[in-house]
């Protein structure tokens, strides 16, 4: 019987991690676009900074539309939608000739991404055992490392040869992917074992912030805040960033691939540790790694501290984020799970918001790089400390 359900939250994992994958993705190429666009479409820093907020504006409608919808219809039902969404839209946006346009799609396309995450770890948490459950979460995150090294990968030797528009069509392929997801896919038991109780979105929402709740959903909201400000604005940028440190876009391309190979570890490692030491004690270092990677990365002037910094900016970066997608859904109640991590990851992506944007009218301001990404530095610690404070220690818990 155990080896029977082994096997299963290992088919549940690849399944998930696959749409996952695909999501990191449309993310990943994304910021290769942007650098690609600027050359075709002759955009302006604010212009490019745009393009990654309005996508960041979907991720935070779809996170909060979509969490709360997993409560009602089911963690399945949405994760298949979501999926749709952000492929078709992908593929759609391959066509496209106008910014105007490009941003439309940009905003469904979040919307798709925004919806998909924290749902996609709330079904993998409630269908695992509590002494793994973090450690799948983890890994389940690990799949955005390998959606974001394909995406490298399409931009690098896609892109420079036969276009932007071929590596988003490449995008779009998860489309065929989620029709059969509709069949495979299992939906969680502690879902459908709560699936009968009626209580309308608006109750859950103002549960969320009730007294039980309060000093989590306060530590979650700004934890996600900074996480997400900080990830958006540097790692959408990144090659925008290599190219104005002078590398050419190939140059870039390439050094941005050497440093996603690191994410990685990063993930494996966080997996590694998150049973045995706990989720604060995995968020807080790799959150401060990640503050200390990025203060190095913006003042690096030689190759080789830039490449040293960028490497271990994604190593603990995309770590403390499985910390995160692990940690946030352990602090609800079954009927409010989906709507109280939706709504953290909502909140989350105002922050992804504005990073791109403030790096794009720094830039045009003639701000420096180090500048900036001091200012990142500063956000990510503000989350850790977040963390050491308000945060609970939920390793093992039983799920409510």
């Amino acid at each position: 019987m155990e080896n029977t359900q082994a096997i299963s939250r290992k088919k549940l994992l690849g399944v998930a991690g696959l749409g996952w994958m695909f999501d990191a993705m449309d993310v990943g190429i994304l910021s290769f676009v942007i650098a690609a666009l600027k050359v075709d479409w002759n955009l302006s820093s604010s212009e490019m900074g745009w393009i990654g907020s309005v996508n960041s504006i979907g991720m935070a409608v779809g996170a909060l539309v979509f969490g709360v919808m997993a409560d009602r219809i089911g963690r399945k039902n949405v994760f298949i939608i979501t999926l749709l969404l952000f492929s078709v839209g992908s593929g759609l946006s391959a066509l496209v000739t106008s910014l105007a346009m490009f941003l439309i799609l940009r905003f469904f396309i979040g919307m798709g991404l925004g919806g998909e995450l924290p749902v996609a770890s709330t079904l993998v948490s409630e269908s695992v055992p509590a002494k793994e459950r973090g450690k799948v979460v983890v890994l389940l995150e690990s799949f955005w490392a390998g959606g974001w090294l394909i995406a490298a990968l399409i931009s690098y030797f896609v892109i420079p040869h036969f276009g932007w528009q071929t590596a988003l069509i490449l995008t779009a392929l998860p489309a065929f992917y989620a029709l059969y997801l509709r069949v495979k896919l299992p939906d969680s038991p502690a879902f459908q074992a709560t699936a009968a109780k009626k209580e309308s979105s608006f109750s859950k929402i103002i549960k969320v912030w009730a007294k039980p709740y309060v000093k989590q959903t306060a530590m979650l909201w700004i934890l996600w805040f900074s996480v997400v400000f900080s990830y958006y604005g540097m790692f959408l940028w990144l090659p925008s960033v290599m190219v104005m440190k002078g590398f050419d876009l190939i140059q870039s391309f390439q050094y941005v691939l050497i440093m996603t190979l690191a994410q990685l570890p990063g993930y494996f490692s966080a997996a590694f540790l998150i049973e045995r030491v706990g989720r604060k004690f995995v968020l807080v270092t790799f959150l401060i790694g990640t503050a200390v990677s990025a203060y190095f990365f913006g003042n690096a002037e030689s190759l080789g501290l830039l490449l040293t910094s960028g490497i271990f900016l994604s190593f603990f970066n995309l770590g403390a984020w499985g910390a995160l997608y692990a940690y946030s859904p352990e602090h609800y109640p079954t009927e409010i799970r989906g709507t109280g991590t939706g709504l953290a990851a909502s909140f989350g992506r105002i922050g992804g918001i504005f990073g791109p944007l403030l790096v794009g009218y720094l830039v045009a301001a003639n701000v420096s790089i180090h500048t900036i990404f001091f200012i990142f530095a500063i956000s990510i610690l503000v989350g850790a400390l977040a963390v050491l404070l308000l945060g609970e220690e939920t390793k093992q818990r039983e799920l409510q």
